[in-house]
This record gives C-alpha cells, structure tokens and sequence, in this order.
C-alpha cells in the first residue's frame, strides 16, 4: 500500500535542484557553455526565493496552525514552473524531465506537477433521471413510504431540515468548537474525484483531511496525478494493488484522529453545505449515536403468507424502498430512519469500530447493511437519511442522483441480489430491529433457545407441543457456528433442512462463531447470545424465553439480561430436563398468564413432633417431586415437646430446592397455633403449603399447584377473587355431615366430565396451598373469633358438624369460608388419586382420647398420582374458570354467587351487613374487615 503525501513542499524546489544537480554535473553540450558569473547570479537569486518559499510553507504545515485557513500558495509554485524557461533552456529542460521521470519511475511513481485543468476528468451522463410511469408501483412506493412516515412522526419525531438546524448541537456552525471531519473518498474507475475535490474545497464548514483511496484501481496512476494536482496537503492519496473493495475504506477509517468521519462513494457529490449540516445533527444529543447519510433502504416488510419477499422483488409493496426515490417522485422533507444507508456515511469515528465487531456475512458486497446493523446491535445506534431543501441543491448529498442511480444498477444482478437476500435475512433472523419490526411488533408465546442439538433434542417435545396448540406462536433460536449448527439443529426437531434458508420465522440460527472464533473466552459467547437475543425479544415480544436449566452460565446469564431489557415482561424459564416433558401444559396457558411464571413462590411448611418415621416418608416423597428449577423454601415447625429423633431428622435432612429453617416452640402451643403460625405471607405472591408430618406427596404436586396458579390466579384476563386456596387431597366422605357418607367426585360429575377439577366451599387441612391474601384475612378473624369453648362461638352453621368442633384451626377458616363465599381447588383423578394422602396416624385428633369420632383409615386415606395428571384433564387441559363446577360445604352443587348469598343470610360475620346482598370486604394487606360489599 501507498500512502502518498501532497507534493506542495517538494514539487519544484526539488525538481529544479535535481535539474541544476545534473546540469552542474557536467552531463549538458559542451558547446552550450554560459557565463559563469551570470549562473551564480541566477542561482543564488533563485535559491533566495526558494527559500522563502519553503520556510513559509513549512510555517503553515506547523501543527499550530489550522490548515483550514492557511492562505493558497499556488501562485508561487506556478511561478516557479514558468520561471525555469528563462533559466534553463527548453532542450536541456527537456532531456532533463526525461532523466527525472526515469527517476521518479524508481521512486514509486512520484507524480509531476500537474494542475487540476490539466488532469481532471469528468463523468459523462447522457441519460434523464429514470421517472415511472406505473401507477400502481406509484401509489405502493408513495403509501409505504407515508405509512413508515406517520409511524416515525408518532413514535420518533422526524425534524424538517429547518428544525434540525435549530437544534442545540455542539458542533454548530457559529459554535466555539469546530469538528475535525475526515472524509474518505474510494475510487476505482469512475471519473469523479475531481468534481468531490472541488465540492469538498469550497464547503461552508471546511473539512480536517481528505484521504483518496483507490485499491486494486486500474485507474490508480491517474487518480494519484488527480489528488497531486491540487497542491492541498490536507489532501492525502492512500493506494494499493490489493483490491481490500468494501470494506478496506472503513479499515482505514480506523486510523483517523478527527471527531468525525465521512465516507463518501464515487458516485456522490455533496452540496457545499453538506458537512455543515451533517456535523451539526451529528452534533445533537438526539442525534449524536447515529449514522447519517443522503441514501437509505428499507428492507422488506412480511407478506400475507408470512414469508419475506426479495428486497428487488418487482411490483410489490412489501419489497420495501429506496429512499429518496426520484422514480417515484419520492424525496425527503423530514429525516427518516432507514434500516441501512447506501453510498455515504456520516458519523464519528468511535462508531466506526462497530462494523468489525462480528465477521460479515460476505466481504463481496454488503457493508452498507452491516455497518447499520452492528451499530444498532452493539451500539443502539440508528441510520437515518438527512432532508434536503428542494429549492437548495447545495444541501443535497448526490447533488448528481444520476450517478447514485447508476450505482444503484449494480447490485440487480441475480447472484448479487441473492447475496444480499440472505444477508438482510440473516441480520432479521439475528435480532436486527427493521423498521417492518419496529412498526408492527410481533407477540409470540414462547421463544426457545438452545446452545447444543442435545438441548434441541431435550426441547423438542414442548416446542412442539406450543407450535401444534391452536392460536400458539413459538419458534426456536439456536447457537450456530460450531455449537449447534442449523442443519443439525432442524434433523433433531424431524424438520426439513430447508427451514434454515427460507425467510419465513421458525428457525433463529445466530452464528454465534461471527464473534467467537477461535477465541476460548466466554466473553464473546455472553455478549454474541446476549445482543442476538435481545434483538430477538423485541422483535417477537415472547411471553417466555425457554431453555434448558443445566445450560452454559454464561449462556444463561446472557439469556437473563435479554429478558430483563424487554419493557412488555418476558419471563426467563430454566426446565430441568427431566421436567419438560411434564409440563407440556405451559401451551395452555394464557400468553398473558405466561409472563408470571417465576412471580409466585411456594413455601412447604411442616408441622412435626414426635413422628420421625412419618417425617421421613413425607420427606422422601417431598424430594421426589418435580420443582421445575422454581426455588422452594422449606420450614420445619416443631412444638416444645419435640423428640430427639425428630430433631435429628429436620436437622441432617439435605433440601437443595431453597433454603431450610427450624422453629421449635419453648412452650407447648397446640396444634391450633403449630398449624396456624407455621406460615405468614410476606407478599402477594407468597403461597404456603402446610403439611403435617403424616402426609405423603405425589412427585406431580408442585406441578398440579403451579398449573393452576397460572392459570387462575395468574392471568390478568381471569377475576377469580373467591378461590382461597388449592387442594392436594380429593376426600373420599363428606366430612361435615354428621353421617360422613361416602362421595366419589368421578362419579358425581360424569355428566360434566368424570375428571374435572371442582371447586369447594370446604378447605382442605390434608395438603393444601393457601392464599396469601385470604391466610391474612383468616389470622385476623381468628383473632377476633377465637374461644376457647365452641359453642360459645358466634358462628353456628347450620346441619354442619363443624360447629362443636373444638381445638380446630380449620373450623374457624370453613366460617370464614362460608361467611365469604370463598372456595378451594380439587383435584379429581381416576379412582380418587390425589397428589397427597393422609396416612391416618395417631396424633391430636387421630386416635386422641378425647375424640368420640372413630376414623376409619379406608375413608381417608387416597392412592398418590404417579402419572402425569395432564392426560386425565378435559381436554387434556385445565377447564376455564368459568366452566369449574362448585359446591357448597354439603357436597352440593352451588354457584359462586349462591355461596355468597348463603353466607351473607347466616348474618354471623365481624361486621353488621346486608344479608340479602352484602358480604364482608377486608383490606387484603392487612387482613382487616373494612366494609359490606355488595355480590
């Protein structure tokens, strides 16, 4: 490569000595003889004005002197040149240029004196500006183009040219400081350096250097003469025999030390008031993270089959634009946002560094698309294409738009255009944010990603279980590169390789090598999953990002700050392997209910004393079960009386789903207070389980509970105030008859379906995860019910054999319940399978002496579920809330407003109400009653 330097401090000082070196040097005639006393005189007069010459020259080239206003010293090399007829005659002249120039051939070319008049040349336009005649493409461009239009004016602000110049910049005009701009000019055969150089010289904000590029150029030769002849020395000629094509301008750019660059292509002439426009938007704290240019694109929006067309796609509005469009009468009066510029960039040298970030798709072509899509990507930067004022051609960026046109024509060619497809696709499919994505935000339900084809394989089966359910989105990014090549990726989900190529959303590959390489570092997989994922997330505004739980951390903690940046929530969700396949039902849900999946968080409370043997069984069975990946706090709760077994067994037991905590009473409270200040809420979102030592679990407990969490509590579209808590346990009696006759929920509900979940005024003391809200509210009105003698309590219902229950934390939460119509959750399986049984071991009430009810194991205790309960479901689904039968505490069927009205007729709650149409409202932080409540 060649860098060239101006020859203004070497040009005729040098030539000429070279020429008076050879002459003195004896190699004239000898018959040519002069007067030895006139040369002296003549050369010590010349060497005099040389020497003036170059010390004033060097003066200004002084770096403390702005170049921009270093007066024009044309005039004397210009004298200089025509002086030499007079001193040296033009024979000796002659054959003295010609040893020079045999000279210099050795010397890398240096160029000889020329000025631009004598080595310009100029580009050569014989046709009109190309205008359509298509009334139907007009009327596409021009809609399309109104319709990105109002959505920027709405949604960004797009400033007229006017506005954009009041704007406060740093680099104003009349400012205190003035930018230094670099611009690069890359030229290969076309003949319009000459018409830049003379634009780029008379600009009303004047540039710092300008630096002639021409790589590979066969025009190099000519191109050199060009940039010599303007005797500028901010004006450098940088060249190589190496074509380095796009992208070697920007390399270069590297190098530069000014605030701003302007790289120009050869078929651009700015208007004279183009730097000055551009540095002062540059210069705005709106605009100052951007890239500007005079020519953009917008890339295709989605058809109606859901396919992406070619950007050169004829006659389709979906195709996108080209902007400003004089074929179309389309020109720009307010700046617009682009999703890449074409043939000139404006903006500062930091933000050069971006377009090597990742390694481009292809080198061949290209670079306009990557260098808008990696400052968006890693630096949040936008493109935008300046206005213009109509009546002002010097505020134009191509003042000639034919040549821009020309250019234009180049990349129509079929292997080009290809090319170029796949790289805008690519960029799309990597979480470039088009302005097709910008104005028409998707929402998806599920986004799946996957570092490895063994986490495609172990993601498969819920992948496809949310793309087959009706009304599902859910597509699939993978690594890429090394890690998880597409093809691979697509054999391992049974689909045809093909879905890797087509512009159709399905499939994200996000070659995660672009960064990466050969690098071992984690760092460039964090941030290349990190920037393509958040990209991504915006695009399609996923309701959940899934992966697997045992995935890379880096990969993970990539996954966490992308969900995190999405302002409409996404939840991050890590599934244990061996739980996908168990929660297929997430594709039921709601994609509103979707985004709280880590919202709630279950705490299992355990009331023990002196059972260690049914401690540990309840234990085993507790760590059988499938968490999800969800964090479980665990919380022993033993009275003052507990045994030494007992306490060695809480204390050894290992619980890795949360953390662990012991609570032992000094003095002996009961099992009312074991069991009612086992557990507190300490949010809306806590939710308690509380099991006595006797319980045994199904490994699909947590499962059954989180499910309908999400989708009756959870979901915004869902108001189900009434349900207070969600049973574990289907009874097999009807405990609150003094009879307690036998009841099997399959059979009573068969006309509905025999497997349908119910709701039930009576809660369940067996396995069951309350509300934090309602166990608030029940602290309360125990508080202000408690007695010691029950039948001395206020709340008598009627026929319930609950109201001479004494020492029962659960009768004072079934008055409450039936006061306030509230209800729980119960599970109804084949041949009453729970997902807890009550194993019936003696305790306070089993077997005590003074309990005169005989317990009949048989009547209690249930089969766990060991299957998934999913497939047992109506319609393999959980009901809609609306469709869940209920019933009163009497095992009969009762509406939700029917259990209200019953308990408001009792007329027994805190307060006074109406007791046709009123029940008791309380403030749900407190727990307190605050008003009567209409129903």
């Amino acid at each position: 490569m060649g860098f060239i330097r101006p020859p203004a401090v070497r040009k005729d000082g040098d030539y000429i000595e070279s020429i008076f070196g050879e002459y003195s040097a004896g190699k004239s005639k000898p018959s040519r003889k002069l007067n030895s006393t006139k040369f002296v005189t003549v050369l010590t007069c010349l060497q005099f004005v040389f020497a003036v010459y170059a010390t004033g020259l060097l003066y200004y080239m002084s770096p403390s002197i702005d170049l921009r206003a270093k007066p024009d010293f044309t005039w004397a090399t210009k004298w200089a040149h025509n002086m030499r007829s007079y001193i040296v005659t033009p024979h000796v002249v002659s054959h003295l240029q010609d040893s020079a120039s045999m000279l210099r051939s050795s010397e890398e070319n240096i160029p000889a004196v020329f000025s631009p008049a004598e080595v310009c040349e100029y580009e050569k336009i014989d046709f009109s500006q190309k205008k359509s005649n298509d009334e139907k493409m007009i009327k596409m461009k021009r809609e399309l183009y109104d319709d990105v239009l109002d959505f920027q004016k709405k949604n960004l602000g797009s400033e007229s040219l006017e506005e954009l110049m009041k704007m406060k910049s740093k680099w104003a005009l009349n400012g205190p400081t003035k930018p230094k701009v670099t611009v690069i000019l890359n030229h290969f055969k076309r003949k319009t350096l000459c018409a830049q150089l003379d634009s780029l010289l008379h600009q009303t904000l004047p540039f710092h250097h300008v630096w002639v590029l021409a790589f590979g150029s066969p025009n190099e030769a000519s191109l050199r003469r060009i940039a010599g002849s303007y005797n500028d020395s901010r004006i450098s000629f940088i060249s190589s025999n190496y074509d380095f094509k796009y992208y070697g301008r920007f390399q270069i750019a590297l190098q530069t030390e000014a605030d701003l660059v302007y790289i120009l292509d050869d078929d651009m002439i700015p208007g004279k008031k183009m730097l000055q426009m551009l540095a002062h938007v540059a210069g705005t704290e709106k605009y100052e993270n951007s890239v500007l240019g005079s020519i953009g694109r917008i890339l295709p929006f989605r058809q109606k089959d859901f396919t992406f067309p070619s950007y050169r796609k004829f006659r389709s509005k979906e195709a996108g634009l080209y902007l400003p469009d004089p074929a179309y009468d389309i020109t720009l009066d307010r700046i617009l946002q682009v999703d890449f510029l074409s043939s000139s960039w404006f903006l500062s040298a930091e933000l050069v560094k971006a377009l090597f970030i990742e390694k481009p798709f292809t080198f061949a072509t290209g670079e306009d698309l990557h260098l808008s899509y990696q400052l968006q990507k890693y630096r949040n930067a936008g493109s935008f294409v300046l206005p213009v004022d109509p009546n002002d051609k010097e505020t134009w960026g191509d003042s000639e738009h034919r040549l821009a046109y020309v250019s234009e024509t180049t990349v129509i060619f079929k292997n080009i255009v290809e090319v170029r497809d796949n790289q805008w696709w690519k960029a799309l499919s990597t979480g470039y944010i088009t302005q097709w994505a910008a104005m028409y935000p998707q929402k998806i339900d599920a986004l799946f990603y996957a570092h490895s084809v063994d986490e495609v394989k172990a993601l498969g089966p819920l992948l496809e279980k949310f793309r087959t359910t009706v009304g599902k989105k859910a597509y699939i990014a993978v690594s890429g590169g090394k890690f998880c090549p597409c093809e691979d990726a697509a054999s391992a989900l049974n689909w045809p390789k093909v879905v890797c190529n087509e512009r159709r959303f399905k499939i994200f590959d996000l070659e995660v090598g672009a960064i990466l390489g050969v690098s071992n570092s984690e760092v460039p997989v964090l941030q290349a999953v990190y920037s393509s994922m958040k990209g991504l997330i915006k695009i399609h505004n996923p309701s959940v990002v899934i992966t697997v739980a045992d995935a890379d951390p880096n990969v993970k903690k990539a996954l966490k700050m992308a969900t995190e940046t999405n302002l409409n929530g996404t939840a991050l969700v890590l599934l244990p392997r061996a739980s996908i396949s168990k929660v297929l039902w997430m594709a039921d849900l709601r994609s509103t209910a979707l985004p709280n999946w880590n919202k709630m968080r279950v705490s299992v409370n355990i009331i023990t004393q002196n059972r260690a043997q049914s401690l540990l069984r309840l234990l085993r069975s507790l760590s059988n079960a499938y968490y999800l990946g969800d964090e479980i706090p665990l919380s022993f709760n033993m009275d003052s009386k507990v045994d030494e077994e007992t306490i060695k067994v809480v204390s050894t037991f290992d619980w890795p789903h949360g953390p662990k905590t012991l609570r032992r009473r000094i003095i002996q409270g009961g099992l009312i207070r074991a069991v009612s200040e086992s557990w507190y809420p300490a949010s809306d979102d806590d939710f308690g389980l509380l099991l006595e030592d006797d319980i045994e679990v199904s490994p699909y407990y947590y499962l059954w509970v989180k499910y309908a969490l999400l989708a009756y509590h959870y979901d915004p579209q869902i108001s189900f105030p009434e349900l207070a808590s969600i049973s574990l346990y289907t009874p097999k009696i009807v405990e609150v008859v003094k009879e307690r006759p036998k009841w099997n929920p399959t059979v009573f509900f068969k006309q509905i379906h025999p497997h349908t979940p119910y709701l039930h005024q009576l809660p369940c003391s067996w396995g069951a995860v309350f509300f934090p809200k309602q166990w608030r509210e029940f602290y309360v009105y125990m508080n202000m019910r408690f007695t010691e003698n029950a039948k001395t309590n206020p709340v008598q219902i009627p026929k319930s054999r609950t109201n001479g229950w004494q020492a029962s934390w659960k009768k004072f939460l079934i008055d409450m319940m039936y006061l306030r119509g509230y209800v729980s959750l119960y599970p109804n399986f084949p041949n009453q399978q729970s997902f807890s049984t009550n194993h019936m071991e003696p305790g306070a009430h089993i077997a005590a002496k003074d309990n005169v009810v005989k317990h009949n194991k048989t009547d209690f205790e249930v089969p766990l579920l060991m299957d998934d309960f999913r497939n047992f479901l109506p319609n393999l689904k959980l009901p809609p809330a609306s469709k869940l039968p209920s019933l009163n505490l009497f095992n009969i069927p009762v509406s939700l407003k029917g259990l209200k009205a019953a308990g408001a007729k009792l007329g027994q709650d805190v307060l006074r109400c109406n007791n046709v149409s009123e029940i008791v409202a309380v403030n749900h932080q407190t727990g307190l009653p605050a008003r009567c409540m209409k129903f």
